[in-house]
């Protein structure tokens, strides 16, 4: 693994708009991991070559769970634990040829309350796959506090037969605690494209001021939205039929198959409902994707 120092990290120029407390105020963090592979004996082993940073956004070292020629498990670290106003953190993952890389998260990202001048925080993640290249991108859930405002924007670009499968899970509010997402205002932009050529292109707008949020043609007040895709399946009408079968006790859901990329809709009340039906599903898909079983993160079970 090469690890070079931030001096070294090429930074967009917003990276040196400075620090503020007033309406300029802005805080900026990248991280850049690049995967390939290195022939060892008679196979290959996926590596993190690239892991270069800006900011308080770390990586801790690769795992091999599934054995060292198996998939490179990585957990990204964000130790400030969430976004607050100002905040931009943009995180690119480039996997080669024939490696197979996994990336989550130790816990949830925190989207916090906005500051008196609403100043918006914004996280930019770009996936790249090489042909023959397979990612696995699981984060835990992003939770927004009450009068959180920001934007997320995931773009995702595949190369010739590419592999992806990757989820996003939105918790708005803090129920338990009696803190429901009553203000505020989140986009979401999903941008899927394979050689160039879009597949998936798709914006969100959660604006509780708005009639959609609470009506039933919308999103009838639902508390946790949540998106899982997977694109380079051999046989995606069998896979939709696995998991209606597998997950037919579970509600809240609906699956989809268009322009090669599988979507997997949840929207309801319960994080737990939504985290274990992507759980359940990425049992099904991940064997008939990858060829291998859907091995669990250590991390998830601590």
């Amino acid at each position: 693994m090469t690890i070079i120092s931030p001096t070294k990290v090429e930074k967009t120029p917003s990276l040196y708009s400075g620090h503020h407390f007033d309406a300029k105020r802005h805080w900026a963090a990248s991280l850049t991991l690049g995967f390939d592979t290195r022939a060892e004996a008679d196979t290959n082993i996926t590596r993190l070559k690239v892991a270069r940073h800006f900011g308080p956004l770390r990586v801790q070292r690769p795992f091999y769970p599934e054995g060292r020629a198996g998939c490179c498990h990585v957990y990204t670290l964000h130790p400030p634990g969430g976004l607050v106003s100002g905040d931009e953190l943009v995180i690119n993952v480039t996997v080669d040829k024939d490696a197979h890389a996994l990336v989550t998260t130790p816990a949830a990202n925190k989207l916090y309350k906005s500051d008196r001048n609403n100043v918006p925080w914004s996280q930019i993640t770009n996936l790249t796959v090489a042909d023959g290249g397979t990612l696995e991108w699981l984060p835990q859930e992003s939770i927004a506090f009450d009068s959180s405002r920001g934007t997320q924007v995931f773009q995702i670009d595949l190369e010739g037969d590419a592999k992806c499968l990757g989820w996003e899970i939105l918790c708005l509010g803090r129920p338990a605690s009696n803190l429901p997402f009553d203000q505020g205002y989140l986009e979401q932009r999903f941008e899927l494209r394979r050689n160039g050529s879009p597949l998936w292109l798709e914006r969100q707008t959660i604006d509780p001021n708005h009639p959609r949020f609470m009506g039933k043609w919308g999103q009838a007040g639902a508390s946790v939205h949540a998106t899982l895709w997977t694109v380079g399946l051999s046989d995606p009408e069998a896979t939709v039929l696995a998991l209606r079968e597998h997950l037919a006790p579970t509600k809240n859901w609906a699956v989809t198959y268009r322009r090669g990329v599988l979507l997997l809709r949840y929207i309801g009340n319960e994080r737990n409902e939504a985290w274990q039906l992507f759980e359940k599903a990425r049992e099904v898909i991940r064997p008939l994707l990858t060829g291998h079983e859907a091995t669990v993160p250590r991390i998830w079970l601590t």
